[in-house]
């Protein structure tokens, strides 16, 4: 009998042998991490570098603090634009989301930075490739992804797409080229009228650059002295025209002539947010707009319909992405200086994928618009009025 209990005893014991080890490896790995979490610096100086100048005598700073927080904090974010825009090109080829779709991976480190160093209250315009900005604006994934599949929880109710999305303080997405330009000086225009210590960030793309609307808009920011950063996102391709095919001259900061520049590496989260305190500051001081170039890098083409690769090499993308990559270069300084760990990067990285992957289920999933809600929100409050169809027999109601 006594032979018997120590035998099942002993095949008990046995059984359960692998998951006391699974137990105890996770245990110890618990452990582990929360001894390297403690033991992680606060923050850390980085060497940045200098931006070229232009009508100024000094620029922003060339050594950058990051503490702990901000970089795990500009890590997710920048996972989360990269990761979201790869989910559209996937809903994309899948036929869910239709019509122009022009995605931002490879730029985060601009959007990012911008953000880091501009208060909510600061004002933001943009072209169309606008979808990271509205999430560093505030608008959640979940309203992004419904807006790019026509659901009516997007963040336009499913009626703007990829082109035409907007938040407080952030007005668009603007499908037509360097026209958002002009727009931006004019809601800088109202933060000076109005007296209030804000102002208005206005991006715009090299391919927009030589555009006459933004040399007449240049002209009035300067004659006002408007709180104004002109940011042109040199990604060094409008569409499928490399910069030195399409501008006489490429140094994009130098292009506001009697408007101080600054040009910087838009790769480098920290240059970015470095540069943009400098300029907002400048700006903030009645000292009227600036001119910023973001030196950047798209990995997609120019929209969906582009494959990316006629007018460069498959050697160049990856070239940059090995070299430069935004998130790489952010992840291997914090490392490097005990920020953080790869464990713990990765932990965020499976919990990005996961919010993605859940976001984008509910945007597929969520109802399309009503057709009879077509004609509402053209005004902001007005009384409920007809709007004409596609011919005077059919009519909509429109509601604010």
């Amino acid at each position: 009998m006594r032979k018997m209990l120590m035998a099942a005893l002993s095949r008990v014991l046995q059984g359960s042998a692998s998951q006391r080890s699974g137990a105890v490896s996770e245990a110890a790995r618990v452990v582990v991490a929360s001894r390297n979490y403690a033991d992680f610096a606060s923050e850390a100086s980085f060497e940045i570098k200098k931006c070229d100048l232009h009508r100024l005598e000094e620029g922003p700073v060339t050594t950058a603090v990051l503490t702990r927080d901000q970089g795990l904090q500009y890590y997710k974010t920048m996972q989360m634009i990269r990761r979201m825009e790869l989910k559209s090109d996937q809903l994309y080829k899948q036929k869910i989301i239709r019509g122009f779709c022009h995605l931002y991976d490879g730029q985060e480190a601009c959007c990012v930075g911008l953000e880091a160093s501009i208060n909510p209250t600061d004002h933001l315009i943009t072209a169309y490739r606008a979808h990271a900005f509205t999430y560093t604006r505030g608008i959640p994934v979940r309203e992004i992804l419904a807006e790019l599949t026509g659901r009516r929880s997007g963040c336009a109710k499913g009626k703007g797409g990829s082109m035409h999305m907007y938040a407080k303080n952030f007005y668009g997405g603007n499908g037509i080229v360097g026209a958002q330009v002009p727009l931006g000086a004019g809601i800088a225009l109202a933060c000076k009228y109005f007296g209030k210590d804000e102002i208005c960030v206005t991006l715009y793309g090299d391919g927009a650059a030589n555009q006459g609307q933004i040399f007449e808009t240049y002209n009035m920011a300067a004659l006002w002295k408007l709180p104004c950063i002109f940011i042109c996102e040199n990604n060094r391709y409008g569409m499928g025209t490399s910069v030195e095919r399409a501008a006489a001259s490429t140094d994009y900061y130098k292009r506001g002539d009697y408007i101080p520049g600054i040009r910087v590496d838009g790769m480098d989260v920290l240059c970015v947010r470095e540069a943009t305190k400098f300029a907002a500051d400048h700006c903030r001081s009645g000292k009227g707009p600036i001119v910023m170039e973001l030196q950047t890098y798209r990995y997609h083409g120019h929209s969906m319909s582009d494959p990316g690769i006629s007018y460069r090499t498959r050697e160049e993308i990856q070239e940059v992405r090995s070299k430069s990559d935004p998130i790489t270069l952010l992840k291997d300084r914090m490392v490097n200086n005990n920020l953080t760990s790869v464990e713990e990067l990765k932990e965020i990285d499976v919990e990005v994928r996961k919010e993605i992957e859940e976001e984008a289920q509910f945007a597929t999933t969520d109802p399309e618009p009503p057709l009879e809600e077509l004609g509402n929100h053209i005004y902001n409050s007005e009384p409920p009025f007809e709007v004409r169809g596609p011919n005077q027999w059919i009519k909509y109601k429109s509601i604010s």
